[in-house]
């Protein structure tokens, strides 16, 4: 059985992400060049594939990553523990200066997650775990080439007293440590770094992942079409249209309607629609919960968007939505995720949640 060229499910393989190469070439540069960056952008919008890609690229010619996923923190032993767990990934000759750098300060990597565990009396410090951690990886990084990618970095913002002690122990290191932040909380991103009582203000070249053009998209579907000895017959501008950019929802879209088409054969209008339909099933039970758990006032607002990009237009009058309060709800929208600027005009995120919008509730 062929395996489907879509996979829309968690980050791509490296291999696998296309359609980024000059932001990919542009976060290599700014790696090798020491720039620190924090990589911004929605949910779903392939900034750990990229970088994964990224990172594969590096490693090849030197460069060696050091992953730590920083994803639902609560609390300071959750950020030492992801640290750890992050320095415990690595292999080779870089895990062996790791070890033999923790060995002298009386560390095992890749144990502290339980030991956090034990009772109070015999529980380790985070906060010194944490920093001895650190210590261990701005050590190793005199000894080889590293960089580090601080993924789903907004959950630092859950932990009082995490980014000041990140900051504290690699702002002397910052020449030496390439260091990329990641972050699907764009709103949260943004104050970590522009805001002047965080302690990484203007620390950070702030740097957007958006939406795929049209072309990339395109391209995409067509090459995943014809590697597998099937055609879309056109049906790709359609895929285009309804992804809007998005790139899981257009994996997904491309994979409801590859798997319809059989080898040497050619996708059509009834195999569209029904890709389309199965998409659709699949996503409107979230797309509603999403909605539900909105205000009313960010409801209407984001039907206005969905209807027409704008809070001000036909859609807005025909909702009755007061400028100041549309204005407050989009903002709001902005910093849950839901929706973007793009430009001149407002944009769902989801193409999906907005299609169930205009279907649900038709202006």
């Amino acid at each position: 059985m062929d395996r489907s060229p879509f996979p829309h499910h968690g980050p791509l393989r490296p291999e696998q992400v296309t359609g980024r190469e000059s932001l990919a070439v542009d976060l290599a540069q700014r790696i090798a060049d020491r720039r620190l960056t924090a990589l911004v952008g929605p949910r779903r919008f392939g900034k750990t594939s990229l970088l994964k890609r990224v990172a594969a690229d590096l490693a090849a010619v030197g460069p060696q990553p050091v992953w730590i996923d920083l994803y639902q923190l609560t609390s300071m032993a959750d950020f030492a523990a992801a640290v750890d767990r992050g320095l415990a990934s690595v292999v080779g000759p870089v895990r062996r200066a790791l070890d033999s750098i923790a060995a002298t300060m009386a560390l095992r990597i890749g144990v502290l997650g339980v030991e956090l565990t034990r009772s109070p009396k015999y529980r380790p410090d985070p906060v010194l775990s944490l920093r001895n951690l650190l210590g261990v990886l701005t050590s190793a990084a005199q000894r080889h080439d590293l960089f580090v990618v601080f993924d789903e970095f907004s959950g630092v913002a859950n932990i009082q007293g995490g980014a000041g002690v990140l900051r504290t122990e690699l702002q002397h290191h910052f020449q030496s440590l390439g260091i990329v932040f990641a972050g699907s909380e764009p709103s949260t991103m943004r104050a970590l770094f522009s805001e002047q009582t965080q302690p990484f203000f203007a620390q950070a070249d702030l740097v957007e992942i958006g939406p795929l053009s049209d072309a990339a998209v395109g391209h995409i579907v067509e090459d995943g079409f014809e590697t597998t000895q099937r055609h879309t017959g056109g049906i790709t501008s359609r895929i285009v249209a309804v992804a809007a950019g998005h790139p899981q929802r257009a994996m997904q879209l491309a994979d409801a309607l590859w798997r319809r088409v059989e080898p040497g054969e050619t996708a059509d209008m009834p195999a569209w629609e029904a890709a389309l339909a199965e998409v659709r099933t699949n996503v409107d039970a979230a797309s509603e919960r999403i909605f539900s758990l909105l205000p009313t006032g960010q409801q209407e607002t984001l039907r206005a968007i969905a209807a027409g990009g704008s809070i001000y237009g036909a859609a807005a009058s025909a909702l009755e939505l007061p400028p100041g309060s549309a204005q407050d709800a989009a903002e709001k929208l902005i910093g849950n995720g839901i929706v973007r600027r793009a430009q001149e005009r407002l944009e769902v995120i989801d193409p999906l949640l907005a299609d169930w919008l205009r279907r649900r509730f038709p202006i």
